[in-house]
């Protein structure tokens, strides 16, 4: 199956890979990832851990692995289930890669359950490509309705994505800063933690929008420049 053969088509984000990842405690699980988009070790991961700690980021990473080597990955980011129908899952079996993204997004759904269950049976049957699950918590703990589905999410490697540090997250807004040729001194790093949400997304996010408010006023990341332009 091609890529352009898939039911679902979801753009991937160019910044999230691995090399924009920050690891913090995590690099034992971003290795089983790279072993998953080379078709190496567990065949099942599950990854677990609070909004905003970089699930999403990693299934992007991982799938972008799997694209740039030629092959069809497919990213399925179920808390946008009321976007497409159940037989989005038909022959994904087929892929070397399908993540599956915040699957607690559709406890209770019967119909959802159902088709999940069903693809899960053809993957292990197919059993020749890897399968990456993401959701809030622990599989036990998702409140899945189907018994049956819930522990064929206990069939292979299950992984708590830690957090970040306050340290941490500076490292990580440093790195992204550095992907995109932007200096992000230590001040200024820690005067946005100390002024904004802490979840890296909402971090993230206002990096962006001060790289470019940096490159219209031809400014270097001051404390002064950026309480002026967050209005802070």
């Amino acid at each position: 199956m091609q890529a352009a053969q898939l039911s679902l088509a979801v753009q991937l984000p160019d910044d999230e890979t691995f090399a924009s990842f920050y690891p913090g405690d995590n690099a034992q699980l971003i290795t089983n990832l790279k072993n998953a988009a080379i078709g190496q070790g567990a065949p099942l991961v599950f990854v677990w851990g609070a909004h905003g700690s970089g699930r999403s980021h990693l299934l992007h990473a991982t799938c972008a692995e799997v694209n740039a080597c030629g092959e069809a990955a497919a990213y399925i980011p179920l808390d946008q289930y009321s976007s497409f129908e159940p037989d989005v899952l038909e022959q994904m079996e087929q892929l070397p890669l399908v993540c599956l993204d915040n699957i607690d997004a559709i406890a209770g759904r019967a119909d959802w359950e159902e088709s999940l269950f069903d693809f899960f049976n053809r993957w292990k049957e197919h059993n020749h490509g890897s399968l990456i699950v993401t959701a809030a918590t622990a599989p036990r703990k998702i409140g899945l309705c189907l018994p049956d589905l819930a522990s064929r999410l206990d069939w292979g490697l299950s992984y708590q994505l830690h957090d970040l540090d306050d340290e941490g997250k500076l490292s990580a807004l440093q790195l992204r800063a550095e992907l995109r040729g932007l200096k992000l001194p230590v001040d200024v790093g820690r005067f946005l933690l100390h002024r904004l949400s802490r979840d890296m997304r909402t971090l993230l996010t206002t990096l962006d929008a001060l790289d470019s408010a940096s490159l219209d006023a031809k400014r270097k990341l001051t404390i002064p420049f950026v309480k002026d332009t967050l209005g802070l």
